[in-house]
């Protein structure tokens, strides 16, 4: 599935959801949209990361 995201440079693009996690720890991105609307980075609830259960 492709997310559309929102990077530092306020470019936006669609990714495969599998890389969203790992442009989030890189602080690439500052939002993607999800169903419901844009998330901010830093600001809204997001999912946690596989490393995150370790």
């Amino acid at each position: 599935m492709l997310v559309q995201v929102k990077y530092s440079d306020n470019r936006f693009d669609y990714v495969k959801d599998k890389s969203l996690d790992l442009l989030i720890e890189s602080n690439k991105v500052t939002e993607f949209k999800r169903s419901s609307g844009w998330v901010k980075i830093g600001a809204d609830p997001i999912r946690k990361t596989k490393r995150d259960f370790t």
